[in-house]
């Protein structure tokens, strides 16, 4: 699967937390960076103390090239909502996205968090949120049972605000659903209008 078509700024979205868009986001920033500088950022960040923590996400895009960087880090593995809440503080979504659209000499990959909707705020969700970047993007999916009815709600989603998806990635590592992955990519084909690979 080839990474180096696809436009910057990008985020790798996923349909569900775990589906792999981390290890996608690894993917595109390493073919990127073969061929000049990446920055790889990461607004929200829950479940983890920093960036060196080894169970951080940024800690699995790492490499040559590549600039790491996250914003918003919660300790609880929870919703940034959530685990905000736990700690006592807030989310500044003003000052995240200033952080997010900052100049960069080279391409840029923006890593969302969990799930569409996951709660980034009072009253305000990561869709909600995001979709002012008016910024195209990768759906990433887990490849087995239930993946047809999450992947159809997020890619019709990210339509209706007007998204622009330039790939659904079908993760088949996320669950080791290799033969199933092939045929909901299949399925996925016949009803949404934009390319649906399978990653192995």
């Amino acid at each position: 699967m080839t990474w180096n078509d696809l436009p910057s700024p990008l985020w790798v979205l996923g349909t569900d937390t775990g589906v792999g868009k981390t290890f996608v986001s690894a993917a595109i920033a390493r073919a990127w960076a073969a061929e000049g500088p990446v920055a790889y950022r990461k607004p929200f960040q829950t479940g983890v103390t920093g960036l060196d923590d080894p169970e951080s996400d940024a800690s699995a895009v790492r490499g040559t090239g590549i600039t790491v960087e996250s914003h918003t880090i919660l300790r609880a593995p929870l919703a940034p909502l959530a685990a905000a809440e736990l700690e006592g503080t807030t989310v500044d979504l003003d000052d995240t996205r200033a952080w997010c659209e900052r100049p960069f000499a080279g391409r840029v990959l923006l890593e969302g968090v969990g799930g569409l909707l996951v709660p980034l705020a009072e009253g305000r969700h990561f869709l909600a949120w995001a979709s002012d970047f008016k910024v195209p993007c990768v759906l990433v999916a887990r490849g087995g049972l239930g993946t047809l009815n999450h992947t159809l709600l997020s890619a019709e989603a990210l339509m209706l605000r007007g998204w622009r998806i330039e790939r659904v990635v079908v993760n088949a590592g996320a669950d080791r659903s290799h033969g199933a992955a092939q045929a909901n990519a299949a399925m996925l084909r016949r009803f949404l209008p934009v390319p649906v690979e399978v990653l192995d």
